[in-house]
């Protein structure tokens, strides 16, 4: 294993294949889209003729081949498959390959029984999916060949004490790892200057400590320059269940990045919320205006109250809820947090706020964009100022859109202490999944119905 920072002339370079391996790498993980596309249509068509030992129909079905290479490539982006990968650290692609090949599969069978038009043979769906996974791996180990190809392997800039950088070279040498060392540095500080100058791809963090120094700045920068950031788990972490964590030669380490939910996940959960506005609008629509009459007739107008709230990326937008505190309750206490029994709300209408049933109306949010359905409950500016200085990595909670319910508001209560809350909110973030949602929703109805505040 090489160790010395300076860089050896690439193979690309010295066959003259670089200019071919660069336009291909100009386009990134983009290109495993329509090369994905080539192998699920292609073995579509191979699976058929090696079965019935002709080719089927062009007529018949090669145009749904066509529909379901769509239906596949639309779980594979939602499944992230598509994202940029980290260039170091082992994880296993197989079974994640396999279980969207099968999902994609299952979707296209239940389609097939729905309408009774089947996409593919049905016979044919086994021996495809096998075949498909297969194939879909070999597409991204031939996108990592041609990575190396072109920009080499991974040059990697320790951070840590001196004891901390001699134990991670010795791990990393005495793996064989294909990782250059590239530089070391004690620090955080001069970062992005000390990745410049030793054209490191990847930054290796050797101590939790340098965390707090570390995002968002120096991480969005990093990140915008392609440089990967790694944090090493201890031994104290590896018992909080970490998920995703990669082994560099033979360490565990964890990617670190300024937004942890990606692009996919972001705008499968947008459709997920529209979808489930869809379904809730024939129920919601009236139970919505039986309530504001019920508002009007308790505590006169205004019927809705809005108010300034900080949504995803600290940006400010108006929320919608029913009033439930008596007119200008804090003009003499000014923004305060919400308590149990406050003194502020109208009796009549408590009964809204211990069953959330005030914060309906923010179903507006949600179709405008603004909220989620589940997600960290939105504070107020004045709130949010003053909780990202007093609890470290609060501003985390802006990376996914605020929601009406939330995995903090299921598990904790109105006077919860914000810091624990941050908890709740945190693991949302790193877990998040639809079933997650569904969970947190199920959750919400016992809450409502069992009136727990």
């Amino acid at each position: 294993m090489q160790l010395e920072p300076s860089v050896q002339p690439r193979a690309a370079e010295r066959n003259g294949a670089r200019p071919i391996l660069g336009r291909l790498n100009a386009h990134g993980i983009r290109l495993l889209q329509p090369a994905d596309a080539v192998v699920l249509f292609g073995l579509m068509v191979a699976v058929s003729f090696v079965r019935f030992e002709r080719l089927v129909p062009a007529d018949r079905y090669w145009g749904r081949f066509l529909i379901a290479t769509v239906i596949f490539l639309t779980v594979f982006y939602f499944g992230g498959m598509y994202e940029r990968e980290l260039r170091l650290g082992s994880r296993p692609r197989l079974p994640r390959i396999v279980s969207l090949v099968s999902l994609g599969a299952l979707v296209i069978a239940a389609l097939g029984q729905m309408t009774g038009q089947f996409l593919m043979p049905r016979a044919n769906l086994l021996a495809f999916a096998i075949a498909a996974s297969v194939g879909v791996a070999g597409n991204r180990r031939l996108a990592r060949w041609l990575r190396i190809q072109r920009e080499g392997f991974p040059r990697v800039l320790l951070v840590g004490a001196p004891d901390e950088v001699n134990l991670a070279r010795k791990h990393i040498e005495a793996a064989g790892s294909k990782v250059l060392i590239a530089g070391e540095a004690g620090g955080i500080a001069g970062l992005v200057e000390r990745v410049r100058s030793t054209r490191a791809t990847e930054v290796l963090l050797l101590s939790s400590r340098m965390l707090d120094e570390l995002y968002p700045e120096p991480l969005s920068t990093l990140e915008d320059k392609g440089v990967g950031v790694l944090q090493i788990v201890g031994a104290r972490d590896s018992l909080l269940g970490l998920r995703n964590v990669r082994e560099i030669g033979g360490m565990p380490f964890v990617a670190l990045y300024t937004h942890v939910m990606p692009v996919s996940q972001t705008r499968l959960k947008r459709m997920l919320d529209l979808g489930l506005l869809v379904v809730m609008a024939p129920v919601a629509l009236p139970l919505l205006v039986l309530l504001a009459g019920y508002v009007r007739l308790a505590a006169g107008s205004p019927v809705v109250y809005r108010q300034t709230r900080v949504g995803r990326d600290g940006t400010a937008f108006r929320i919608v809820k029913f009033r439930t505190m008596y007119e200008g309750a804090e003009l003499t206490t000014g923004p305060v947090q919400a308590l149990r029994d406050d003194p502020r709300v109208v009796p009549a209408l408590r009964w809204l706020r211990e069953t959330r049933t005030d914060e309906l109306p923010q179903l507006w949010n949600v179709l405008r964009g603004q909220m989620s359905v589940v997600g960290p409950r939105p504070e107020r500016p004045e709130m949010t100022d003053r909780f990202e200085k007093l609890i470290p990595g609060y501003g985390r909670r802006h990376e996914v859109p605020p929601g009406i319910t939330g995995l903090a508001q299921v598990h904790g209560r109105y006077h919860t202490d914000p810091e624990y809350k941050l908890g709740h909110d945190l693991q949302y973030l790193v877990n998040w999944s639809p079933v997650l949602d569904v969970q947190v929703l199920l959750r919400t109805i016992w809450v409502v119905l069992a009136r727990q505040t």
